[in-house]
């Protein structure tokens, strides 16, 4: 499932090639996605596309008019392509601009979504409740402890929580307590300001490495021109069970936590 690192790299692709282009078309070849999609064509054709933002894990893509909201949902992508490029099985939508680029959408599983909303975009329901980004000041040791204080939840859970904080999805949930040495199913209230210190460092550095890397491919990413993340290459617990650590070459402990896989290092990670 792309995560915030994936759609953060996906943003950058397609910014390009959209931002003050005008949309032509609206071309939806199935609108049974997460959410039905709605019928915008006559809101967005004739607009001009002015920015191109990240919110948590979801695109807002800006016009005068308003702003569609896309997630990538499980499989989803997103790539520039020209007219002529052939439609595929799972090629649902096509924003298509006067310079003859087209936005395209693919998603297989049909878990992902195209939402629209008048401006403000902040009140809408999928993002009014939505925590801090991880990658800004206002995610720190402060607010953090804060967010924590009393919560006898398992700290992966926390940092899942978009709540609390989004964007921090499984692969770098796993990766930011494995490099601050908290074990994954410690409480969240009773971790000291010392090593939350060290947990909001290591997750703006692993998230912030991902996007440079381009994001990670495990099975469905791609980036705006079809190519694969390379954050896979430095992982260090996610998708290890049963390996040796990096660190210590202890064997690598996997459960599950909120039904997602957690893998961890018994001897580095303490409770």
């Amino acid at each position: 499932m792309p995560e915030l690192p994936e759609v953060e790299v996906t943003r950058q692709g397609i910014t390009p090639h959209l931002i003050d282009q005008q949309v032509t078309a609206l071309i939806v070849r199935n609108p049974s996605l997460r959410w039905p999609v709605p019928d915008i064509a006559q809101q967005i054709v004739g607009q001009t596309i002015r920015h191109i933002r990240r919110r948590a894990k979801y695109l807002l893509i800006d016009t005068d008019a308003g702003t569609t909201i896309v997630h990538l949902g499980m499989s989803g992508s997103l790539r520039i392509v020209s007219r002529s490029t052939k439609v595929e099985k799972h090629d649902h939508i096509d924003l298509v601009m006067a310079s003859g680029k087209i936005l395209r959408f693919n998603d297989p599983r049909r878990f992902g979504a195209w939402l629209w909303c008048e401006l403000p975009e902040a009140a809408h329901p999928l993002l009014s409740k939505l925590g801090p980004e991880p990658l800004q000041s206002e995610f720190n040791v402060d607010y953090l402890a804060h967010a924590l204080a009393g919560k006898k939840k398992a700290i992966k859970l926390c940092l899942m929580d978009n709540h609390i904080v989004v964007g921090v999805g499984n692969i770098y949930a796993n990766e930011a307590l494995f490099a601050a040495g908290i074990h994954p199913q410690t409480e969240a209230g009773r971790i000291d300001n010392e090593r939350l210190t060290l947990l909001v460092a290591e997750v703006k550095q692993i998230l912030a490495n991902a996007i440079k890397q381009g994001g990670t491919t495990l099975k469905d990413f791609t980036n705006a021109e079809g190519k694969p993340g390379y954050f896979a290459q430095k992982l260090h617990v996610y998708g290890r069970g049963g390996d040796t650590c990096t660190q210590c070459g202890n064997l690598l402990s996997e459960i599950k936590l909120g039904q997602r896989a957690t893998v961890f290092c018994g001897l580095c990670q303490r409770r």
